[in-house]
């Protein structure tokens, strides 16, 4: 079974849901049969390289809030992540365009490492301070993750997967996806947002099982 993951390495409920996407992977009786790929979704395609200003004022000005409701939206979603054992420090992000970064991600696809390229990526922006536009950062994080640095480099020095990014972004324009992290299981389910452990077993189980006529989701065949 397949299970494809549109998400932003800058989304907040992306890293939440991939963090309970994998324990209900876990709980999972057919975990073993099933293949997880990562897929492009750009929250800002037209954000700079670098964006100034403290991250509460930005989510402020998105949403025309007052600057103190912003920054309790904040805190709201830093105390969801420690419940799932992330810690997020809006203090010290660097937000800036993600393409790069999704373009290293299909890297990572072609070389069997994109799961741990996802989660350095993740961790970088959300825990480190990492600036996630940047060259040379994406191509120090890539090679922690498992890719040859000099691939890296040269693929960012090129256009290199950008018309796949471009592929999975009308992909989800055919879907209907219009926010991440959005999970489609076998192009048979779709389980928008950052939902429970169990939405997301029960999912599992369910496109198993219309997959697997005669078999009990719940059961080794």
């Amino acid at each position: 079974m397949r299970v494809e993951i549109w998400s932003d390495v800058v989304c907040p409920w992306c890293a939440i849901g991939k963090r309970r996407f994998e324990a209900a992977l876990a709980a999972f009786e057919h975990r073993d049969d099933v293949e997880v790929r990562w897929r492009s979704f750009e929250l800002d395609p037209t954000a700079p390289g670098s964006v100034g200003g403290s991250s509460a004022q930005r989510l402020a000005d998105k949403y025309g809030v007052p600057l103190d409701q912003a920054r309790a939206m904040e805190q709201r979603v830093t105390e969801l992540a420690a419940a799932e054992g992330l810690r997020f420090r809006y203090d010290i992000a660097r937000p800036g365009n993600t393409v790069d970064a999704h373009r290293l991600l299909h890297l990572a696809a072609d070389r069997g490492v994109q799961p741990g390229v996802k989660d350095r990526l993740l961790r970088a922006y959300f825990s480190e301070g990492e600036p996630i536009a940047d060259r040379d950062t994406l191509v120090r994080l890539g090679a922690e993750a498992g890719l040859d640095p000099a691939e890296a480099a040269e693929v960012l020095d090129s256009d290199a997967y950008l018309a796949d990014v471009r592929t999975d972004e009308a992909e989800a324009r055919v879907l209907g996806i219009q926010g991440v992290p959005f999970f489609v299981l076998d192009r048979r389910y779709g389980v928008s947002g950052a939902q429970s452990i169990e939405v997301l077993l029960e999912a599992l189980r369910r496109a198993w099982a219309d997959a697997q006529p005669g078999t009990p989701a719940g059961r080794t065949a």
